[in-house]
């Protein structure tokens, strides 16, 4: 593939497919894939849930910040990042700046489906998941489209479709 192509960061909520898509895309263009979720806990030692339990959501951002910092410094590099980085406006404005980014938009009824046993997921450890993530969805939608340069749907959760979208999206940016 092209070494023209900018980085590719993925943005959306929880269950939006971005892990999975941002593996496939890596594969596929023969790049190094970034979960900036999965760079804290490897770097942490400790999973997403203990981090909020010690620190909270606001150490929890810290520390996010720092990583995505550091990540859309790489060059040629698929990066997912975590439903809540964009709630920073540092980190907006690295990824925005620094590549081509792709928000991966999923209706919550989906992001339900998809995230039911997921316990891994603080924000859902309550009674009522499906309001915490509308709740997420009202705040954060408007940050995502924000930081967008392409909103790529997902639900149909084809993932070649999709991937298929953000190529021929990202070939708009070649150099």
């Amino acid at each position: 593939m092209s070494t023209t192509l900018p980085p590719i960061y993925l943005v959306g909520p929880m269950g939006a497919g971005k892990s999975t898509l941002g593996r496939y895309l890596g594969q596929q263009l023969g790049r190094p894939f970034h979960d900036s979720d999965k760079v804290i806990v490897d770097r942490t030692g400790a999973d997403i849930p203990w981090i909020f339990d010690m620190e909270g959501e606001e150490g929890f951002r810290r520390r996010e910040e720092e990583i995505i910092e550091e990540l859309t410094r790489l060059p040629e590099i698929v990066m997912a990042t975590g439903g809540g980085a964009v709630l920073r406006e540092a980190n907006r404005r690295h990824l925005h700046e620094r590549g081509v980014v792709f928000y991966l938009w999923t209706p919550v009824e989906v992001q339900l489906a998809r995230t039911r046993h997921d316990r891994n997921r603080p924000l859902l450890q309550t009674a009522d998941p499906e309001r915490v993530l509308r709740e997420l969805m009202a705040v954060r939608d408007p940050l995502y489209r924000e930081v967008a340069h392409h909103i790529i749907p997902t639900a149909s959760g084809n993932l070649r479709k999709v991937a298929d979208l953000v190529l021929d999206r990202l070939h708009e940016h070649e150099a």
